[in-house]
């Protein structure tokens, strides 16, 4: 029989969209009462726009399904992702009357704060997702209710790498748990693995989560991550690189977007690893987290200027010649002028 053929996206993702407006440079967060200065702000599209930026930067066919209002929050964020950021948005839809979701994201002390506002889209996500179309690989948001279309994707063998947010009702549901049984792997953040595990340590959260899914990676900031390959038998830790934090917004779905490139291009778990750190690294020493997502432009200048040896397998991947960077997007949303139409 002849083989099937290659999928036309390599990525494919659902989940809900934000605007987001980033303020930097707070030297503490504003108390009742008070006014604070900061020194920068930006905007653009956010959360799952994070993920799916960082993956298109990457040279991934990336596909995002999501609600998109028809304010100037949401012609922008559509505008941004389709003509500058080259996402297929075929799937989205567009809801007149419908406010985008806003967040605000108060960055200080090296990590931030997040105020948002929003209601439910007027459909579902698994209704804008459907049928997901066929992809090499697919990233989904884990809630008790995970949809039917995570578990489509795996059924059609596209590799699901999932994440988690923080839970509000802070009560951490084990039973979130259970849907790792369709995942390949999943990422949350330390404080997501404890809490979620009911353990004291990331190590210990990590030796649960290797028993329920076959790639268990935990985020540490600027402690690095740490991560277990059953299916290859690996474990790994490395440390984040050294830089001046600017803004940590997003910088979990940037990691998250490095990671399941470097899975694609079929690393060993290590590199793989220092792959996500260092996509996350050059995200938060500009303002957001979609339009800080590092291309290969900005990955090459780095590793020309630091030629760290245990980086040397950036070397099968990076261009002989100089590509071209970029464009990045306004850093702050224009309202007085129609320039970003």
């Amino acid at each position: 029989m002849p083989a099937e053929p290659a999928p036309d996206i390599d990525v494919f993702l659902s989940g809900l969209l934000f605007f987001d407006l980033v303020f930097t440079g707070l030297e503490h967060p504003p108390a009742p009462g008070t006014e604070v200065w900061t020194g920068g702000m930006g905007s653009g599209p956010g959360g799952i726009a994070n993920f799916a930026v960082a993956l298109s930067r990457l040279g991934l066919r990336t596909s995002l399904a999501a609600a998109f209002g028809t304010d100037v929050y949401g012609r922008y964020c559509w505008d941004v992702l389709s003509r500058q950021e080259h996402i297929d948005l075929s799937r989205s839809r567009r809801f007149p009357e419908w406010h985008s979701p806003v967040t605000v994201s108060l960055a200080y002390a090296g990590d931030r704060a997040m105020v948002t506002h929003g209601h439910a889209p007027p459909v579902p996500v698994a209704e804008l997702a459907g049928s997901p179309p066929p992809s090499r690989a697919t990233v989904a948001h884990l809630g008790l209710d995970t949809a039917d279309w995570v578990h489509t994707a795996h059924q059609a063998g596209s590799l699901v790498f999932a994440d988690v947010g923080w839970d509000p009702s802070e009560a951490w549901s084990p039973a979130l748990l259970e849907q790792l049984a369709c995942c390949h792997a999943f990422l949350p953040n330390e404080i997501e693995a404890m809490r979620y595990t009911r353990t004291e340590t990331p190590e210990a959260a990590l030796s649960t989560l290797a028993e329920l899914v076959p790639i268990a990676v935990i985020t540490r900031g600027g402690e690095g991550a740490l991560a277990v390959d059953g299916t290859t038998g690996e474990t790994a830790s490395v440390p984040a690189l050294p830089v001046e934090v600017l803004d940590a917004t997003g910088a979990g779905d940037v990691f998250g977007a490095g990671f399941v490139a470097a899975t694609l291009t079929g690393w060993p778990l290590a590199e793989r690893l220092r792959f996500a750190c260092l996509t996350a690294s050059l995200s938060v020493q500009h303002f957001g987290g979609a339009l800080a997502a590092p291309s290969w432009h900005e990955i090459a200048q780095w590793h020309a200027r630091n030629r760290r040896p245990e980086y040397g397998f950036l070397d099968e991947v990076l261009p002989s010649e100089t590509v071209a960077g970029i464009r990045r997007g306004p850093v702050t949303l224009g309202f007085g002028d129609d320039s970003w139409r």
